[in-house]
């Protein structure tokens, strides 16, 4: 199993910059694909951006917020980071983490979860 901590939220103006990070348990977090979600009030949880596992880099990004995140990873310190600029009122949302297990793994088709770190963008 991964646990996953995110850290890094808070309130910030409009047109400022944050950077989330999530920190997983284990010694496997290269092999997990791993994912930025956000869920604002009475909406849907939504994949604001997600990263290939290894060093590949491939990642995939919500048009909404496209050209202002970033998602990057540090393998070596089981770490995947979230670096947000230009933020606006809709950005303000929870902000959680995901891990998806490769197809090899014992626990492949579940998902890991962290319990999320909030986002406030105000004035």
């Amino acid at each position: 199993q991964v646990q996953l901590v995110e850290s890094g939220g808070g309130l910030v103006q409009p047109g400022g910059s944050l950077r989330l990070s999530c920190t997983a348990s284990g010694s496997d977090f290269s092999t997990y694909a791993m994912g930025w979600y956000r869920q604002a009030p009475g909406k849907q949880r939504e994949l604001v951006s997600s990263i290939a596992s290894g060093n590949s880099g491939i990642t995939k990004t919500a048009d909404s917020v496209k050209g202002r995140f970033t998602i990057s990873r540090d393998n070596d310190k089981n770490t995947v980071y979230l670096q947000m600029h230009s933020l606006k009122p809709e950005d303000t949302a929870v902000y959680y983490c995901r891990a998806d297990p490769p197809l090899w793994a014992a626990d492949y088709g579940m998902d890991y979860w962290g319990e999320g770190t909030l986002v406030t963008v105000s004035s």
